[in-house]
């Protein structure tokens, strides 16, 4: 089929018709300008022409171990509860959980990135229900690896303190303290800790104690004049003795109060007028 314009073809050769509708190509001759060919290439032959696969990790800057190890605990939550999890270099708090309403709050020790899968369902079990027989398995684990812990170099930290209060200067009442109990020969810092209460906290520290840096914090919920000065310096007492008490471990447990530190803190003057105004204010304190 010859359209209007067209030259006729040479005498005997064949013609073909074309539907006007199907796509055609032009084929460049090989003295084209330039040589490039204009015809399809495989996806083979393209393959060396476009970028590989491009994987985005998260922002933020994390490593990714931690958010392997993140997930890997996800997966073993109860529905419509996350976790925000955190590896540390700490030797002395290995596992530390805060539970939230939404979500659990983990800081863990590196020793446990890579995981295998049982001592990650141990990990879950402990962080969702406290599990007993699921903190054997971890404490096991840590006692395997007490000499990668205990190798490690520790990072030094700066840490900004305030031991005077509104009310209560926590400097001067453990100066007294240490030279009334201890004959002076405690070494630890103290400070007011940061207001981090939530209603929804099953438990408050009022007091705590961090042996890596040697640290007394306490609560500033007690920095007010209804809490008596006694109270405070019992509580201030109490984290004193953690610096003075070896953490011990009972199978795969670790004992934080032993009977000679128990027997010890009885030994504080106010020790019965304090615990009472304990059990009397503490939840009116705290707005419990």
């Amino acid at each position: 089929m010859l359209f209007r314009g067209d030259t006729p073809p040479p005498a005997g050769s064949q013609v073909t018709s074309v539907d006007a509708r199907q796509l055609t190509f032009r084929f460049a001759d090989s003295d084209d300008e330039g040589g490039a060919s204009p015809c399809p290439i495989s996806r083979w032959a393209a393959r060396g022409k476009t970028p590989g696969r491009v994987v985005r990790l998260p922002a933020g800057g994390r490593p990714l171990e931690e958010i392997r190890l993140e997930q890997a605990v996800a997966a073993y939550l109860p529905p419509g509860k996350g976790v925000r999890l955190t590896l540390t270099g700490n030797r002395y708090n290995i596992v530390a959980v805060r539970r939230e309403p939404a979500v659990y709050v983990v800081r863990i020790h590196r020793i446990f990135a890579g995981a295998e899968p049982r001592l990650v369902r141990a990990l879950a079990r402990y962080v969702v229900h406290n599990d007993r027989r699921a903190s054997g398995t971890l404490g096991e684990f840590i006692e395997r690896h007490e000499h990668i812990i205990s190798r490690a170099p520790r990072r030094p930290r700066l840490v900004k303190l305030r031991p005077t209060g509104r009310v209560h200067d926590l400097q001067d009442i453990f100066d007294r303290l240490n030279r009334r109990y201890f004959e002076g020969t405690l070494q630890a810092k103290i400070t007011w800790g940061p207001a981090l209460f939530r209603a929804q906290q099953r438990s408050i520290k009022m007091g705590s104690f961090s042996v890596e840096d040697r640290i007394i914090r306490v609560h500033p919920a007690l920095d007010r004049a209804e809490v008596p000065l006694f109270f405070v310096e019992w509580i201030v007492f109490h984290e004193m003795l953690h610096g003075r008490h070896e953490i011990r471990r009972s199978g795969s447990r670790r004992c934080f109060h032993p009977p000679e530190f128990l027997a010890q803190e009885r030994e504080f003057a106010d020790y019965q007028r304090a615990s009472a105004w304990e059990k009397e204010n503490v939840d009116r304190l705290f707005g419990r």
